[in-house]
């Protein structure tokens, strides 16, 4: 407890754990959404499509995350575009947006005059240095989606879970898939920060996951994942304070860890309720 207490005394770490909160508030929310509907991969194909707008942001001397939340946007409604009209395989589409995102953000960071900037925190994350503007976004974003979540809870459950039926029954689809996929972009680049473009989807998975090994409720996997992901984001951030890791890495792997144990749990458990029946 007194490690905890000496830890929270620097700014910094106090900046980190409001951002693991705001973090697993999205985890819970967006994620949810996206395991339900299988589209990780998708979001693989944004993040590593946003990395063009940071590249493009750093040439043009703006804020990086700022491009990438504008190209993670615009990649989301192709994408969703795509999927729609089915005119095209779902997974080439993305694979093409995952490789040219990546190529056209070093090639604006190699021609970038002078310097060349530190990309690591945004491929691997560093939840360590988020400044106290950052939150303020983050903290804007995730009550966005929040705020959305609640308005289109039940069009959102619904196309998650049987789209064609969802449209049977006059919903618009597209409009609905739409907005999930902007906000599938907004957690994305909120996580950047957190865990980087390579792990978010990590982050974005395993929390979900946990909630629907553990219940089947939407709102009761929802609660689940947003317990997981803090104690995964504030475990993982304390584990890099302490042992000197990156901070990315060590949450996706705390995150791991706790999936697998939330397993191996679960399958103990309905071993012992076979053996007590058939007893």
């Amino acid at each position: 407890m007194a490690g905890l207490t000496v830890a929270l005394q620097y700014e910094f770490m106090q900046h980190a754990l409001v951002a693991s909160l705001l973090v697993a508030v999205m985890c819970a929310i967006t994620g949810t959404f996206i395991v339900i509907k299988r589209l990780v991969f998708l979001s693989g194909g944004i993040s590593h499509g946003a990395f063009a707008g940071l590249g493009g942001a750093y040439f043009l001397g703006i804020n990086p995350l700022l491009g990438a939340m504008l190209v993670a946007i615009l990649s989301a409604a192709a994408i969703t575009r795509v999927i729609l009209r089915q005119n095209q395989p779902a997974d080439a589409t993305i694979g093409i947006f995952w490789a040219t995102g990546m190529a056209i953000g070093v090639l604006f960071v190699s021609i970038t005059p002078g310097y060349a900037p530190d990309l690591m925190p945004y491929l691997f994350g560093d939840i360590l240095t988020i400044s106290r503007e950052q939150l303020y976004w983050m903290t804007g974003l995730s009550m966005i989606n929040l705020l959305l979540t609640i308005i289109m809870f039940r069009q959102l459950v619904a196309v998650c879970f049987d789209d064609e039926f969802a449209r049977l029954r006059g919903m618009p689809v597209g409009t609905v898939m739409l907005v999930l996929m902007v906000m599938n972009s907004v957690a994305i680049v909120m996580m950047i920060q957190a865990v980087g473009i390579i792990l978010v989807m990590a982050l974005l998975t395993i929390p979900p996951l946990i909630g629907l090994a553990l219940a089947a409720n939407i709102r009761v996997v929802m609660f689940y994942a947003f317990v997981s992901a803090v104690v995964i984001t504030v475990g993982g951030l304390f584990l890099s304070f302490y042992l000197d890791l990156p901070s990315g890495p060590a949450i996706v792997l705390l995150g791991v860890v706790s999936l697998m144990a939330v397993k191996f749990t679960k399958v103990q458990s309905l071993k012992l309720k076979g053996t007590s029946i058939n007893q």
